[in-house]
């Protein structure tokens, strides 16, 4: 186990930009790793929580993965729930839809987008950034898996559909048999299989294009299957990020200091402040795991079949890593070797978010272009509420102005 010898140096004016604004708790690390009354071992401590990511003894447990897995409908499980080599082979063929070189290739379309999005919010005056937020994350996402040809508008209103209606996903929680055909009969889910997932295959069996879902029929995988790689890469994309550009424009529009730094810092400046403010608010908050042999987990031991709970806001504001005062806002924070800027934000081992680098080139592409205007001020701060689905915060209703105040 990687041990660190030392706590980071604190970094000069830190705080910048405030403390989180979507915590529920003020729980740290430091306590032993012990089961809580059902029997989960929660873990906060940033090492024990990689330890246990990069560990191959355990298996994802979280978003529904063992309901589905147990279902035992699907030939090939969804990248999201597989594991060892086949999971490991799944994301060396799909790498490159996510690579710094792909992104390069979005990057028209996501700017002539942010450029629509900010249009629209000019020639009302006032507008949501949540509202904003989603449309850019679905349209961009939607380019990436190749759900571009939908029979009716009305995709992100359909994505949404699976993380707000879909009740509590914490392992254990749901009925474990027949949950996945269950969710099948469910409206929502036909509607976007009829809707969007079909016309897309159907347009892709006619002449492949540069997407996943082309991929995906080079691979022969089934209409079920590709409908289900379409909901955990698809939604996954478009939900977080929506949280995330949203938390940022809080962050920037609350801090005038962190927001001047951000218009005109450099690249580099400018994706130091944002890795800083999702490493304080991560969008999934927590990420379950199955122990699959006993482990050793900061020093105790977890028998086999344990669930674990990582806390990634715990893991991120550990002062081992992050030095002191942790839980704030300080661009270009010292940290250890090996140790990346949003520290576990994106998760880590061979489950980490494969489209990292396109959801902050995404936010900066967004944010650079809105806050470069000088009277975008904050009408009303977003309602900060939990989502049980993605495990992590939801906001709705930060809404902005463009354009000198009414009389």
């Amino acid at each position: 186990m990687t041990t660190h010898e030392s706590s980071p140096p604190e970094p000069a004016r830190c705080p910048f930009g405030g403390d989180s604004l979507t915590r529920r708790d003020t729980a740290r690390p430091g306590a032993a790793p012990q089961p809580d009354a059902r029997g989960v071992v929660q873990v906060r401590s940033f090492q024990a929580a990689r330890d246990v990511l990069r560990s191959e003894a355990v298996t994802q447990a979280g978003f529904n993965a063992e309901t589905v897995n147990e279902a035992g409908i699907l030939k090939r499980r969804p990248v999201l729930f597989a594991e060892g080599e086949e999971h490991h082979e799944m994301r060396r063929d799909t790498a490159r839809y996510f690579t710094p070189a792909a992104v390069a290739t979005y990057q028209p379309m996501i700017a002539a987008l942010a450029d629509r999005l900010i249009g629209q919010l000019a020639a009302r005056g006032e507008a949501n950034i949540d509202d904003l937020s989603l449309t850019l994350a679905v349209q961009v996402a939607s380019q990436v898996v190749g759900l571009t040809s939908s029979r009716l508008p009305g995709l992100e209103r359909r994505v949404m559909t699976f993380v707000e209606h879909d009740g509590n996903s914490e392992p254990g929680m749901s009925p474990e048999k027949g949950r996945l055909r269950n969710l099948l009969d469910q409206r929502h889910l036909l509607a976007f299989y009829l809707l969007d997932v079909k016309p897309a295959i159907q347009a892709r069996r006619t002449q492949r294009q540069d997407d996943l879902i082309s991929h995906l029929l080079d691979r022969e995988y089934s209409d079920l299957e590709i409908l289900t790689e379409c909901l955990t890469y698809g939604t996954a994309g478009m939900v977080t990020t929506r949280e995330f550009i949203t938390v940022a424009t809080w962050h920037l529009l609350r801090a005038p200091e962190l927001r001047a730094a951000y218009v005109h810092g450099t690249e580099k400046e400018r994706l130091d402040i944002l890795h800083e403010i999702l490493r304080v608010e991560p969008v999934v908050s927590t990420l379950y795991r199955r122990a699959q042999a006993d482990l050793t987990v900061d020093g105790h031991t977890v028998p086999q079949g344990t669930l674990l709970a990582l806390n990634l806001a715990d893991a991120n504001t550990d002062p081992a890593v992050a030095g002191e005062q942790a839980g704030s806002v300080c661009p270009a924070r010292p940290l250890p070797r090996g140790v990346q800027a949003p520290v576990m934000a994106f998760g880590d081992g061979h489950h980490r978010c494969p489209g990292a680098f396109l959801a902050i080139k995404e936010t900066d592409t967004f944010l650079r272009r809105l806050l470069i205007w000088q009277d975008l001020r904050l009408v009303a701060e977003p309602r900060v509420t939990f989502n049980e689905v993605v495990k992590g915060y939801e906001l709705r209703g930060l809404r902005v102005a463009l354009g000198s105040r009414r009389a």
